[in-house]
C-alpha cells in the first residue's frame, strides 16, 4: 500500500509542461523538462543584443514591467501582471521543482542547513548573533519556511489601506493553488490541548484566519509531504507574455536622471557564466521596475543602484541617484525562544500546525523530529552541521562564520524530541541594514537588536513562562508520555543547545529575561528596510523617482498574521490586480 501511496504521489508532481501524448515520429521523443513552465530558462539565453530595443528574433524585446526577484510576492505578481503585458522576472536562484531539499517536508531542515553557493538558502548571521537564512530561489521564502499558512487579521488589513473585498479575493487566489489542510500529528495534539488546558481560547479548529485562541493553520504541504511554493502560482500566467530567468542576479537598477526626477530605464543582470546584459522598459506610459527581492534584497538593491544614504553610498563610491535616509531604516525581526522537550521514543516529524494566539500578542506552536530523505541533496553544511552547531558539544567560540566555506558534514539528528517555541508579535525594537560592499552576491550587514525595548524583553518572560505551564500541563504530558522537569531543567536545554553566537550568562536559566536575551532565534519573519511613508508610497512607489515599485515584506513595518508567508502572497497578487484595473480599468478583466 505505501509503495502505491508514493506512485501516485509521484504521478500527482510531475511537470505540467509534458505532453500527455507523446509525437509517434521517433526523433520528436518526450522531454522531461526540469523547468516546468515553458516560459522559464537561464538568464544566459537572453540574447548579446538585448541592450537594444529589440533583439533579431524579437524574442528580448523591452518590457512593460521587469521584476527583480521571483519569490513570494514576484510570482503572483508577474503572474498576474502577464495576462495583461509583458512581464520578464529575474530570478538570482535556480527552480524549486527538482530540488529535493526542497520540495519534501522531511528535507526541511537539510535545505536550511544547506550553506553551498547552489543552496536554495542563503544563510547569514546578523551583528546580533543569531543564525539566519533568505531565499536564493523562484518561489522564494515560501521554499524554505515551515509551510505554515495564515492570513493577516482585519487590523492589519485596515492599516496597510487595502480593499478588504479585494484581499479576500486574492487570498482564496492563492489557496486554491498550493494550500492544503494538515494532519495533525500526536504532538501537535498534544500542543492544542495543552494551550487550551492553560487557558489560551476558544478552540477555532481548522482555519486562515488569524484569530485569538488555539486554531489549526493550513500548509503547503501536501499529504505526501511535498511542498507546494509560491512558483506554483506562475501556473495562472500568460505563457505568451511571461518570460523567467533564472540565475539571473541583478546588479543595479539603471536610471535616466536628465530630467527633474530620476527615471528607470531597466536594469542590468549578469548570467550563471558570469556575463551582463541589460533588459530594458517598455517607453509605454505605466510600465516599471519592481522590486521584489525581500526585506533583505530590495533594500540592498536600492542602495546598490544610488537610492539611499548619502553618506553610505558615498563610502563605498555609489554614485548618487537620489538622497533617502530612511532606505535600510526600521528592520525588524520577530524574535523567538524555544523550550526543548526530549522524548524517550521516536518522534514523527512536524512542522507548524497547531498555533496558541494569545492576547498578548505571542505566538506559541511547536516542531518536531529530524527527517532525511534518501534523494536529498548531500552537499555543504559548513557552521550548520551537527558537528559545529545545534545541539553540538563543540565550544561556541570555535563556531565561527568562517567554518560555512571550510567544513563539510553529514547532518544527523542530535536530539529527539520537541520545539515549544513561542514568536513575538509586534515588535518594538528596530535595527537597520547597511552594505559590507557593492557585490551584489554577498550578505549586506544586517542589526534586528532583539529586546533591546524593555517593553519587549517583558513579553518574552511572559511568554516563556506560559510555554512552561503548557510543557508541564497533564494533557501534554499525557499524550507525550514525558518525564515531568522542572522549568530550570528544560530551559538548561535551550541555553546548552549553542542555538546562536550570543554570550551566554551565568544566570541565564534563573532569570527568564537574561534567557530570552541569551536563546533567541530568528523565525525567519523579518521585515522592514523599504517602509511605507518613508521609502515607499502607500501604492508602493519609490518616493522621488519614476516607474519604480517595491513589492515584498521589506515595505511591512509588522509581520502580518502567525506567518506572513500567505499575506506576502496575497499582496503580490493583489498589487497585480490594482496595477492592471489603474492602468487598463474594466479592460483588465481582472
Amino acid at each position: 500500500m505505501a509503495l502505491k501511496l508514493f506512485l501516485f504521489a509521484l504521478l500527482l508532481c510531475l511537470p505540467t509542461s509534458i505532453s500527455s501524448s507523446a509525437p509517434k515520429d521517433k526523433e520528436h521523443k518526450l522531454k522531461f523538462n526540469p523547468y516546468r513552465y515553458t516560459f522559464i530558462d537561464k538568464a544566459s539565453t537572453f540574447s548579446a543584443s538585448s541592450s537594444s530595443s529589440f533583439s533579431s528574433s524579437g524574442k528580448d524585446s523591452t518590457y512593460d514591467y521587469i521584476v527583480i526577484g521571483g519569490g513570494t510576492a514576484g510570482c503572483p505578481l508577474a503572474a498576474t501582471l502577464s495576462r495583461n503585458f509583458s512581464v520578464l522576472v529575474l530570478e538570482r536562484g535556480g527552480v524549486p521543482f527538482t530540488n529535493a531539499n526542497v520540495s519534501f517536508l522531511r528535507n526541511f531542515h537539510i535545505g536550511l542547513a544547506d550553506t553551498s553557493a547552489s543552496s536554495a538558502s542563503q544563510a547569514f548571521v546578523s551583528t546580533d548573533g543569531v543564525y539566519n537564512a533568505r531565499a536564493r530561489v523562484l518561489g522564494g521564502g515560501s521554499c524554505i519556511n515551515a509551510g505554515f499558512y495564515s492570513r493577516a487579521d482585519a487590523a492589519f488589513v485596515k492599516r496597510a489601506g487595502w480593499d478588504p473585498k479585494l484581499v479576500n479575493e486574492s487570498y482564496p487566489w492563492v489557496e486554491r493553488e498550493i494550500v492544503h489542510q494538515p494532519k495533525l500529528t500526536l504532538w501537535q495534539k498534544a500542543l492544542r490541548d495543552s494551550l487550551l488546558e492553560v487557558g489560551v481560547r476558544p478552540f477555532n479548529g481548522f482555519t486562515y484566519d488569524h484569530v485569538s485562541g488555539t486554531k489549526v493553520g493550513g500548509t503547503i504541504f501536501d499529504r505526501f509531504g511535498r511542498r507546494h511554493t509560491a512558483a506554483e502560482l506562475l501556473a495562472y500566467a500568460n505563457p505568451q507574455k511571461l518570460r523567467v530567468l533564472i540565475y539571473a542576479t541583478v546588479q543595479k537598477i539603471v536610471f535616466d536622471t536628465s530630467g527633474t526626477r530620476p527615471r528607470v530605464t531597466g536594469v542590468i543582470f549578469k548570467d550563471e557564466n558570469g556575463n551582463q546584459h541589460q533588459a530594458l522598459l517598455s517607453n509605454r506610459k505605466g510600465s516599471e521596475v519592481i522590486l521584489s527581492s525581500g526585506a533583505i534584497g530590495s533594500p540592498q538593491m536600492l542602495m546598490l543602484s544610488g537610492i539611499g544614504p548619502k553618506r553610505e553610498l558615498k563610502r563605498l563610491k555609489i554614485p548618487l541617484v537620489l538622497e533617502n535616509e530612511h532606505v535600510g531604516k526600521g528592520m525588524a525581526d520577530n524574535p523567538m525562544n524555544t523550550i526543548l522537550v526530549p522524548s524517550k521514543q521516536p518522534i514523527e516529524q512536524s512542522l507548524i500546525q497547531t498555533v496558541g494566539i494569545t492576547k498578548m500578542g505571542v505566538y506559541v506552536e511547536a516542531s518536531t523530529g529530524f527527517g532525511q530523505s534518501p534523494d536529498s541533496i548531500h552537499t555543504h553544511y559548513g557552521v550548520m552541521s551537527d558537528k559545529n552547531e545545534l545541539f553540538s558539544t563543540k565550544p561556541r567560540k570555535q563556531r565561527r562564520q568562517a567554518d560555512i566555506s571550510r567544513n563539510k558534514y553529514q547532518l544527523q539528528e542530535a536530539f529527539n524530541g520537541s520545539f515549544i517555541l513561542e514568536k513575538l508579535a509586534y515588535p518594538i525594537s528596530r535595527g537597520h541594514l547597511s552594505l559590507l560592499n557593492t557585490n551584489v552576491d554577498d550578505n549586506p550587514k544586517v542589526t534586528f537588536n532583539y529586546f533591546k525595548h524593555p517593553v519587549d524583553l517583558q513579553r518574552c518572560v511572559e511568554a516563556i513562562r506560559l510555554v512552561s505551564k503548557v510543557v508541564t500541563s497533564n494533557r501534554f504530558l499525557n499524550y507525550t508520555r514525558c518525564d515531568k522537569q522542572n522549568v530550570h531543567k528544560m530551559l538548561s536545554l535551550s541555553v546548552k543547545a549553542n542555538i546562536n553566537l550570543r554570550p551566554k550568562q551565568v544566570n541565564d536559566t534563573k532569570s527568564m529575561a537574561q534567557f530570552c536575551k541569551d536563546t533567541v532565534v530568528t523565525i525567519w519573519h523579518y521585515h522592514g528596510g523599504c517602509l511605507v511613508g518613508k521609502v515607499v508610497s502607500p501604492d508602493r512607489k519609490v518616493l522621488g523617482v519614476n516607474r519604480l515599485r517595491v513589492i515584498d515584506g521589506s515595505t511591512f513595518d509588522e509581520s502580518p498574521g502567525t506567518n506572513p508567508q500567505a499575506t506576502v502572497m496575497m499582496m503580490g497578487r493583489y498589487m497585480g490586480v490594482k496595477i492592471l484595473r489603474e492602468r487598463l480599468g474594466n479592460k483588465a478583466g481582472v
